[in-house]
């Protein structure tokens, strides 16, 4: 086996030897932008062929595009191309200074990674991919840079990578050696009082939507439509989450037990596909394509430069329910669990409820529902019977009165609200100068920069919850939580919603598990911000091996009530092993043939995405043996 110092690799990573003269050549093309300002620049013929792609390029490589060819980019995308570099290059050079201390803690704030192309919401997963900024960024503005920046990668051979919000645990949005698409300025946001799509006039009925860029992230969308506009538009419940890479994972939020998924509701999108082209998608323009960008992953058939989703009426109350139950013994816990289970299966199963409920390692059950369209008394007459059987002695659980809170929908994403009637509800973006609507859910601070060490998902089915089923389904979430916690997201099961809701996912190539299942079932460990080869910062490797087997073996007691496991590709295992099925079931040829159709020589390429098997694991080299 070959030896190598970290700290040197990661130097090479965040500061790569050819970065002296690409900021040369970037001087050169920030002139040569100034010079053609103002002047129409030709699109690209889009309709040229080329062999299909055996291996892709690298800088140093005799192919890597010349200088002219940056600059002639440069040109083309108005000199919003750029070099990359990481703020955390300091650590490589200098892992205990304060300049690396200083850099590690602007990782807690997601606003800060989210305006820095070289940075992700996830630092890295531990044996399976760490952060990495692209060789190249474009900040697209409008979908003809995005246009401009794909034909490019195409004929150039390029590694290309998409990121909007930047919040894939999987690692796709970020490769090395890459051209970046960012879209992250991309944040318009319309509203339409009756929109139809393009080109389906007299076939589909008006309705209300939104348009949104595709770098809009869902705390600002909820901001707009919501508080301010006074209708709903079904997003993602963490508010810096990128509005375009959640809906085309499929996307749920704390209400999609009420209005489904974000996909189930998209009704146009506008793409640029590999071949260049800026193409707009809906049920009457490339239905398929358009129905593969409803789940079938993001990143994979092209870059999504606008969406625009349906609206609905706004519910007038949204609340949270939040209680922590503690049972003085696994006996105790077993039956808490039960009567829990019990409990759900009556009353949560419906469109009002969402969010988690843990079943912990601590014997404890921690409750974090949020509902819509119940008062405060409605909601508190859904939880006393479960409340009165704690508050029983004879069953050993205690807890501290549970927190009910409700208040308008039009206040639940109002922020000035938010910090004078709910404060620690919020975190705001604490950079000078920022924009005050730049906040964040106080609770998903722990996820900001994070580093995985392990994480899986299964979709559990409503069937679960019969009479005949509950008690196998309490014995196996207890047994699983010895090995490790388990948190069950009602909101990202659809089982129990309405039938238009139900319909409309049924139309998305999501798995068709989600339809029947009641929750979804998290298992996961996640620390702080982290990189190899930082000195104090690195990873706990030890720890966190020793985490992950303990998650595997929490997942694989759950996943024998499930044979067929179904899970949520946004929330998954890195590691998953059928992963076709698992993300797809059934809609996976579907996808397929798409993918084959839009991007024949696999221009689009994220791991697990539709097509990446034809590929390395880094997407640089064809392994499925197709000839050039």
């Amino acid at each position: 086996m070959c030896a190598f110092d970290r700290r040197t690799l990661l130097k090479g990573a965040l500061a790569a030897p050819w970065l002296t003269a690409s900021w040369r050549a970037l001087a050169q093309m920030q002139g040569a932008a100034k010079t053609q300002a103002g002047k129409t620049i030709a699109a690209p013929d889009a309709t040229g062929t080329v062999a299909p792609t055996l291996r892709r390029v690298r800088p140093g490589d005799p192919s890597w595009p010349s200088t002219d060819a940056w600059q002639q980019l440069n040109a083309a995308v108005n000199g919003r191309l750029s070099v990359v570099t990481s703020p955390l290059a300091v650590c490589a050079e200098s892992p205990a200074s304060q300049a690396c201390t200083d850099e590690f803690k602007r990782l807690k704030n997601p606003f800060y990674i989210g305006d820095t192309p070289a940075l992700t919401q996830t630092c890295g997963w531990l044996d399976a991919w760490t952060a990495a900024p692209s060789a190249y960024v474009v900040a697209a503005r409008e979908a003809r840079d995005v246009a401009n920046t794909v034909d490019f990668a195409r004929r150039h051979r390029l590694r290309l990578v998409v990121k909007g919000g930047g919040h894939s645990y999987q690692g796709t949005s970020n490769a090395a050696d890459s051209l970046l698409v960012w879209t992250h300025a991309m944040r318009g946001i319309t509203s339409h009082e009756a929109f139809v799509p393009d080109g389906c006039a007299g076939r589909v009925e008006p309705r209300t939507a939104v348009t949104i860029g595709a770098g809009a992230l869902w705390g600002h969308v909820y901001a707009a439509v919501s508080a301010h506009g006074g209708r709903y538009v079904q997003g993602g419940g963490c508010l810096t989450v990128g509005v375009a890479g959640l809906v085309q994972s499929g996307g749920f939020g704390s209400f999609s037990k009420r209005f489904g998924s974000a996909a189930a509701n998209l009704l146009q999108a506008e793409i640029v596909t590999a071949d260049g082209v800026v193409r707009t998608v809906n049920a009457c323009l490339h239905p398929e394509l358009f129905w593969a960008l409803k789940g079938g992953g993001g990143g994979s058939f092209g870059v999504v430069t606008q969406l625009t989703l349906r609206t609905h009426e706004l519910p007038d109350q949204v609340g949270v329910v939040n209680a922590t139950v503690k049972a003085s013994s696994e006996t105790a816990f077993r039956a808490l669990v039960g009567e829990f289970i019990a409990f759900s299966a009556v009353s949560l199963i419906n469109p009002h409820w969402g969010e988690t409920v843990a079943v912990r390692s601590d014997n404890t059950l921690r409750i974090s529902m949020v509902f819509q369209g119940l008062d405060r008394d409605a909601a508190m007459r859904v939880w006393q019977p479960f409340f009165d059987w704690v508050a029983n002695s004879d069953n050993g659980c205690t807890t501290p009165p549970p927190l009910v809170l409700t208040a308008s929908a039009r206040h639940f994403w109002d922020a000035d609200f938010l910090a004078q009637h709910v404060p620690g509800a919020l975190t705001a973006d604490d950079r000078p100068g920022a924009d005050p609507g730049n906040v964040f859910w106080t609770d998903n601070l722990i996820e900001a920069g994070q580093y995985l060490y392990g994480y899986t998902s299964t979709w559990l089915p409503v069937g679960l919850l019969t009479p005949a089923r509950r008690g196998e389904l309490a014995d196996t979430l207890v047994q699983a939580s010895r090995r490790w916690s388990v948190t069950l997201h009602f909101n990202k099961g659809l089982a129990g919603a309405p039938a238009d809701a139900l319909n409309a996912t049924r139309q998305t190539a999501t798995n068709p598990a989600v339809l029947d299942a009641f929750a979804l079932a998290i298992i996961a460990n996640l620390g702080a911000p982290a990189l190899p080869g930082v000195a104090g910062h690195e990873p706990d490797e030890r720890n966190g091996r020793r985490n992950a087997t303990r998650i595997a073996q929490a997942t694989q007691i759950l996943r024998t009530l499930v044979p067929d496991p179904g899970t949520y590709l946004s929330e998954s295992d890195f590691f998953e092993s059928d992963w076709q099925r698992a993300y797809w079931g059934e809609h996976h040829a579907r996808l397929a043939a798409v993918k084959r159709r839009y991007d024949p020589d696999g221009l689009f390429f994220v791991h697990h995405g539709v097509g990446s098997e034809a590929w390395s694991a880094d997407g640089m080299t064809r392994v499925d043996g197709a000839q050039g």
